[in-house]
C-alpha cells in the first residue's frame, strides 16, 4: 500500500500541473479576447476622420461643377477668408455675368462741409454720403486696387466693382481725432463716411487707394497723430496707400530721366522713412500728363534713386471713361483711365455723368467667383488668356 501511495503522487501532481497550465491559457485567452473587443468600438474614430477630410480637398472641384455643388464652395472660402462671404452663381443665363466688362475708378480730391471755391474737384460729405447709396442701389460694391490689377473679383453674382481713388492726401479724405486720450477715424471725412456706411452694408466694402505727395510732411492727412500712425490706421482698415509723386509734379514740363526718378524715388524712399515696409505699386499721375518725350514714359514704371528701386503695376490717369478690366487685350497697366467724382459744377464724362451711361451690356457683372471668368461666348475674344494665370475661362 505504502508503494501504491508514492506511485499516485506523482499522479496527483501532474493532473495538478496540467489544471493549472489550462487555467493558466484560458486566463490568457481571455484576456486576448477583451483585448480585441476593447479595440472594436474605437475602430469607427479614424474611419470618421477619413471620412471628413476628403471634404476640404473635393472642394476646388465643387466650383468648378455644376449648380449641385455650388452651395457647398463658400464654406471653405469663408474658413480660409473669414470676413468674406462669396455670394456665387451659376445660373448664367439668368442674371447674365461679363467679366470682360468695364470696371470704374473713380477718382476724388478734396472733401468739405460747404462748397468754399473749387467746384471742379470737390465734394461735400452729405454728397459723397448721397453718392455712396446711389452706388449701392445701382449694384456696385467696392474692391481694392490690387485685386483690380489681379482681377480677383470676389463680389457678390450679379453686382459690378467698382475702385475708389483718392489723390492729394487732403484731410477730408481721411485724418485722425482724439477722443478719450486714443486716436480715431474723424467720422466727418470720407473713411468716416464710409466706415459709416459700411456698418449698414458690409456687402458694399471699405476699400480705396489714397495717394500721397510726401513733400508736403505733416500736412498729409492734417489732424491728429503722427504721419506714421496716421498711415498705420489707414492700412489697419485694409486701405491701400500709392505714390503722387514727390512735388505733385506735370511730366509735360520734364525732360531727363534722372528728373523723373527723382520725383517718385524720393517719394518713396521719405514714405519708408515715416514707415518703414511701406512699398508704394501704384503711381497716380499728377493732371494725368506724361512727359512729351515718349522713350522718357518706361522711368514712371520702373526706376531707383539714391539707392531706393520703385515699381508700379499700375498708373492712374486722369481718364475720362471706365477702365477695361487687368485681363482684356486692351489693358494698359501704364496708364489706367478713371473718372472724376462730380464737384458742384458738373462736367462731361464725371461720375454722373457716367452712372445712366455704364449699362449692363458695357460694365464687369461679377459671377460670385474670383478663380473664374465668365463671359457670354460672344465676348470671349476680348479676354486675354495669357493673362489668366490659375483663373477659368468660362463662356455661355
Amino acid at each position: 500500500m505504502f508503494l501504491m501511495k508514492r506511485k499516485l503522487r506523482p499522479n496527483n501532481k501532474g493532473i495538478l500541473i496540467l489544471v493549472s497550465l489550462f487555467v493558466v491559457l484560458f486566463a490568457g485567452l481571455m484576456f486576448a479576447l477583451s483585448d480585441r473587443f476593447k479595440t472594436t468600438p474605437q475602430t469607427p474614430v479614424p474611419t470618421e476622420t477619413l471620412a471628413l477630410s476628403p471634404t476640404p480637398s473635393q472642394t476646388p472641384e465643387a466650383s468648378a461643377t455644376p449648380e449641385p455643388q455650388a452651395s457647398e464652395t463658400p464654406e471653405p472660402q469663408e474658413s480660409q477668408v473669414p470676413e468674406q462671404k462669396l455670394v456665387i452663381r451659376t445660373d448664367y443665363e439668368a442674371f447674365q455675368p461679363n467679366e470682360a466688362g468695364d470696371i470704374p475708378v473713380v477718382m476724388f480730391h478734396r472733401f468739405v462741409d460747404e462748397y468754399d471755391g473749387d467746384k471742379e474737384y470737390t465734394t461735400t460729405f452729405k454728397e459723397f454720403e448721397a453718392l455712396l447709396e446711389t452706388l449701392y442701389n445701382q449694384g456696385y460694391r467696392l474692391i481694392s486696387m490690387q485685386d483690380f490689377i489681379d482681377c480677383n473679383i470676389s463680389v457678390p453674382a450679379g453686382t459690378m466693382p467698382m475702385v475708389f481713388t483718392f489723390d492729394d492726401g487732403t484731410p477730408g479724405q481721411f485724418n485722425l481725432i482724439e477722443e478719450n486720450g486714443k486716436l480715431k477715424v474723424n467720422p466727418k471725412s470720407a473713411v468716416g463716411i464710409m466706415m459709416a456706411f459700411n456698418e449698414k452694408h458690409p456687402d458694399f466694402g471699405l476699400k480705396g487707394i489714397f495717394y500721397v505727395n510726401m513733400d508736403i510732411g505733416d500736412n498729409t492727412f492734417m489732424g491728429a497723430g503722427s504721419l506714421r500712425e496716421r498711415f498705420e490706421i489707414l492700412e489697419s482698415l485694409g486701405l491701400e496707400i500709392g505714390t503722387h509723386t514727390w512735388g505733385h509734379v506735370d511730366y509735360r514740363a520734364i525732360t531727363t530721366t534722372e528728373k523723373i526718378q527723382e520725383s517718385i524715388g524720393k517719394n518713396q524712399k521719405r514714405a519708408e522713412e515715416v514707415l518703414p515696409g511701406l512699398r508704394f505699386y501704384s503711381l497716380a499721375l499728377p493732371y494725368g500728363s506724361r512727359p512729351k518725350d515718349k522713350n522718357l514714359w518706361p522711368a514712371l514704371q520702373n526706376g531707383t534713386y539714391e539707392g531706393v528701386a520703385y515699381h508700379h503695376d499700375t498708373i492712374m490717369a486722369v481718364g475720362a471713361e471706365p477702365s477695361v478690366p487687368s485681363i482684356s487685350k486692351k489693358y494698359d497697366s501704364s496708364y489706367v483711365h478713371r473718372i472724376r467724382s462730380q464737384g458742384k459744377d458738373p462736367v462731361d464724362c464725371d461720375l454722373t455723368w457716367w452712372l445712366s451711361r455704364m449699362t449692363a451690356s458695357r460694365m464687369f457683372i461679377s459671377d460670385g467667383d474670383p478663380e473664374t471668368i465668365v463671359v457670354p461666348e460672344s465676348k470671349a475674344d476680348k479676354v486675354d488668356t495669357q493673362k489668366l494665370g490659375s483663373k477659368r475661362l468660362v463662356t455661355y
